[in-house]
């Protein structure tokens, strides 16, 4: 399961996602820091029961409901783990759409963070080259003729979406993301790529409509799907579409 990206990354939580025995939410808390705001906490009749939004149980009793023996919620749980400050930022956010909108509204503010906590991805381009090959959706530019770029670190991407963790358990999947994209210059690796997202999520800068996320078939990367290195797949593959006419991407952030 875990030599193929994206899961390569959470080799530390092979225990959880290859075990013999599903990880209780006990395993689960377990595995947060003592210093930690939230919890797991079972989703169960008697917990919907009591009527509260999901984003609101988080940020008013700290607890996070997650169905048991269910892969799309065990791997919230792992982001959750690894990601934290992000996640709280989009819950932050969250609940202020919601004392806006009302529990049964939902604005594009929301849309934007559901889809980014979904299947967010983000990428660090130290090349505009490469940015150009991407507005264009010119795919066997970016994946097969740019290669290179994404094995030496040119471009990056760091999947936090939970969904698209869990097609990954799938190999022969195509997985494209929604992608928060950030110009990265000098020195900044990909742990400064991500305190900068959070940043950016946390003040209102990023995530105020659907638009501002771009495609990224991830399949495409080098590794991450088996057919992929083959020049044919990058000419014929489901996952690359072509861009709409009217479709236009917002500038990358840039790391303050």
């Amino acid at each position: 399961m875990f030599a193929r990206q994206p899961l390569a990354s959470w080799r530390d939580h092979a225990a959880k996602l290859e075990g013999l025995e599903w990880p209780s939410i006990d395993v689960l808390n377990d595995a947060l820091p003592m210093d930690a705001r939230v919890r797991f906490v079972a989703q169960t009749p008697d917990l919907l029961a009591d009527g509260m939004h999901y984003e609101q149980r988080i940020a008013e009793r700290g607890d996070i409901a997650t169905r048991e023996a269910n892969w799309h919620d065990l791997i919230n749980a792992l982001i959750w783990l690894r990601y934290p400050a992000l996640k709280h930022a989009l819950n932050r956010r969250q609940m202020s759409e919601i004392a806006r909108m009302g529990p049964k509204q939902r604005s594009r503010p929301q849309y934007a963070m559901t889809h980014f906590d979904e299947a967010g991805v983000i990428v660090a381009v130290r090349d505009p080259e490469l940015l150009r090959l991407w507005n264009a959706h010119d795919w066997l530019g970016l994946f097969w003729k740019r290669r290179e770029a994404w094995l030496d670190g040119t471009i990056e991407a760091e999947v936090f979406g939970h969904a698209l963790l869990e097609h990954a358990l799938s190999p022969d999947k195509l997985l494209v993301g929604k992608a928060l994209v950030f110009e990265a210059t000098g020195t900044a690796d990909m742990d400064a790529v991500v305190d900068a997202c959070v940043q950016a999520v946390a003040t209102g800068k990023l995530l105020h409509d659907p638009l501002e996320l771009r495609p990224l078939p991830l399949s495409g990367i080098p590794g991450w799907h088996p057919d992929n290195g083959v020049e044919v797949f990058h000419q014929t593959s489901a996952c690359y579409q072509p861009r709409r006419a009217d479709r236009q991407y917002p500038e990358p952030s840039h790391l303050s």
